[in-house]
């Protein structure tokens, strides 16, 4: 069992930590919501039928409602935004800023009527966070482009972020499917549609060239509905029922690390010290928010939530 879940670990690193850049290859021939609504629909289509021939019970109509919400909110409002903001900023940096999904879930959850107030810890680490994402914003390294970047890629990646914690926080509060692996099925398909939507809405199907989509963006739209979509959340959803808590959240921690290496080493993004330095302020703010015994008490009862790639 101790390997099973070291291999499901690892898939899960490496699977989610690379699509950030899988994200950037693949919206450089095709549209952002296009690619993203392509993605989650064909993902959610193959899920959904094999947990239904597998036996899962079927959702009730308010289970399917609050699935379809949480799935507006992480794939439309997260991933969407994320997948959009890639044209202008680094994958690397795409993963770091997201990595403040935390530090917004904390925010969010104290302001929720007869919720826990954070502790001091707590406090302590979504200020240090705050520090490590503006060190982020500053940075010309980051920006694929750099006109563009501080207008448009930073704040759609905090939003993104922020839409990721809201549906993160919701989820924990709702009535949702008892099958984990089937409510993800039914959120890949509410995001992927309200992706197609959002693509009309933006014009992206008149401006979607076919003939000029390169190999490279599909076979990285490929590797993110394999891997990405279906082999991350089957293994992060094996591990929310056979891991310790604590064990399956350091997804949160070495995700990025994973994301600054990959971008380094396959898509030629410059690892500059100030990056180095943000990362380690980000990820150890993650870790203190994690750590606080507030948090820990909270795991007791929620379940992690799903990452923003």
């Amino acid at each position: 069992m101790k390997a099973k879940i070291w291999t499901a670990l690892i898939a899960v690193y490496i699977a989610w930590g690379s699509t950030y850049l899988a994200i950037r290859f693949a919206v450089e021939t095709i549209p952002p919501f296009l690619m993203a609504g392509t993605r989650f629909l064909i993902a959610a289509i193959l899920l959904y039928a094999w947990r239904r021939s597998a036996g899962d019970q079927n959702p009730t109509p308010r289970q399917w409602r609050s699935a379809i919400i949480v799935g507006l909110l992480l794939l439309v409002g997260g991933n969407g935004i994320v997948s959009w903001a890639e044209q202008y900023v680094v994958s690397s940096i795409a993963a770091l800023i997201v990595a403040s999904v935390p530090i917004w879930m904390v925010i969010i959850d104290a302001l929720r009527p007869g919720s826990l107030k954070p502790d001091w810890r707590v406090i302590l680490g979504v200020l240090i966070g705050f520090g490590g994402i503006a060190l982020l914003a500053g940075s010309t390294h980051a920006a694929i482009n750099p006109d563009r970047m501080a207008v448009y890629g930073v704040p759609a990646l905090l939003g993104a972020s922020i839409f990721w914690a809201f549906g993160s926080v919701f989820s924990h509060h709702t009535d949702m499917p008892t099958s984990t692996l089937t409510s993800i099925a039914i959120q890949m398909f509410a995001g992927g549609v309200g992706l197609y939507l959002l693509a009309i809405l933006t014009g992206e199907w008149t401006i979607l060239k076919i003939s000029e989509i390169t190999t490279r963006s599909l076979v990285s739209l490929g590797y993110l509905i394999v891997f990405g979509a279906l082999i991350g959340f089957v293994c992060y959803a094996w591990l929310l029922r056979n891991a310790p808590l604590p064990l399956v959240s350091t997804y949160a921690y070495v995700n990025p690390v994973i994301a600054l290496i990959v971008g380094s080493w396959l898509g030629a993004e410059l690892l500059s010290l100030r990056t180095v330095i943000a990362a380690v302020i980000i990820v150890g703010s993650v870790i203190l928010i994690n750590t606080s015994s507030q948090t820990r008490v909270k795991d007791k009862e929620e379940t992690a939530a799903l990452p923003a790639d």
